[in-house]
């Protein structure tokens, strides 16, 4: 059995994801070496992507389901989560 870390993010800085957040998401998904996938409705991305996470187009309140999967997902997940946590250090 698989076991795959999903997580249920909600945008909470009031700009959403633009440039500097989705730099932010990827850059921080890059250090790990796990696959991570942010879904939004039938969108599925690569947070390891800067376009791919911009193109979510996920604004004040959205939500987006993490889901993480590989040898460092617990930390992926987590670092992530923080991220979103702290309004990506924008408020």
């Amino acid at each position: 059995m698989i076991v795959v870390i999903e997580k249920i993010l909600t945008v909470r800085n009031r700009a959403g994801i633009h440039a500097r957040p989705a730099a932010l998401i990827a850059q921080t998904a890059n250090k790990y070496a796990s696959e991570i996938i942010i879904e939004r409705d039938t969108a599925t991305v690569n947070a390891k992507s800067i376009m791919g996470v911009i193109t979510m187009a996920a604004g004040y309140n959205t939500n987006l389901t993490l889901k993480v999967d590989g040898p460092d997902e617990k930390d992926a997940s987590a670092a992530i989560v923080k991220l979103f946590e702290s309004k990506f250090e924008e408020e």
